[in-house]
């Protein structure tokens, strides 16, 4: 098998990563493995053998587009795979979502909390189908959050609710579907072909309830994620390894869907 391809890992600007990382470890009471700095990023890709990462960038704001779109079109390269991230007030998001598409980008990342949504708002719906209408990826953030209160803003009925609206968005939910709330995962997105991707999610399922999950549905969809810097890359791989999925799922998960799905 070539390199494995991690669907989710965050990085910033040199400068930025040295306030952001400090702050964010603070909010989340979670510590990081890494600076947050695209060549730390780049080098543990290297001792875990992963060719590619995907970025994903969270706007807090909508006039922080700009910026975002700037440095991703820095550091894309054949290894670096930036999602952009738009703003759900951003009064531009169409021009936005096109400028995207033009730029070559594959896909977008959204957040509920840090962007302060529900998933399934109304008003949400015509972005999401012009997202779709682009063939763009939307990677949002599912479940809780660890440095928020538990409110639903992204559970799995949620994750239905969109993608019954917009049928043709190309929505990967994080997290294996939705960060501590896989109970719920079970019950409204098993077997259905919804994309999850895996990234810090079996840190705390134990193996038999990740493995059901996993094994439950469609194998076409579910894809490797680290969430690095918050969790680490080779970490993650023997933790996916170690479920007993078999060499032809895990190829799978660590590496073709992600390119099926990239194009």
């Amino acid at each position: 098998m070539s390199g494995i391809i991690d669907f989710h890992t965050h990085a910033f600007p040199d400068k930025l990563a040295e306030k952001a990382i400090p702050v964010l470890e603070k909010e989340g009471d979670c510590k990081a493995n890494l600076d947050g700095k695209i060549s730390s990023l780049l080098s543990a890709m290297d001792r875990c053998s992963i060719e590619k990462s995907v970025i994903c960038s969270i706007a807090t704001k909508p006039s922080q587009f700009d910026s975002i779109l700037s440095w991703s079109k820095e550091i894309a390269s054949d290894r670096i795979i930036p999602f952009l991230s738009l703003h759900p007030a951003d009064p531009q998001w169409e021009e936005h979502i096109e400028a995207i598409k033009l730029e070559g980008f594959k896909g977008i990342k959204m957040h509920p909390y840090y962007q302060e949504f529900d998933l399934d708002e109304r008003r949400l719906f015509p972005i999401y189908e012009k997202i779709a209408d682009e063939g763009l990826i939307l990677l949002s953030h599912t479940g809780f959050d660890i440095a928020f209160p538990k409110d639903r803003k992204a559970d799995p009925a949620k994750i239905i609710n969109v993608l019954e609206a917009v049928p043709s968005l190309k929505l990967v939910a994080s997290h294996l579907g939705a960060w501590d709330d896989w109970a719920e995962v079970e019950r409204h997105m098993s077997g259905r072909e919804v994309y999850m991707e895996i990234s810090f999610s079996l840190e705390l399922l134990n193996n038999a309830d990740a493995r059901r999950i996993i094994t439950s549905h469609p194998e076409g969809y579910i894809l490797f994620g680290s969430d690095s810097p918050w969790t680490e890359q080779c970490a993650a791989i023997k933790r996916l390894q170690g479920l007993g999925l078999g060499e032809s799922l895990e190829k799978r998960i660590l590496r073709d869907n992600a390119l099926s799905l990239l194009g």
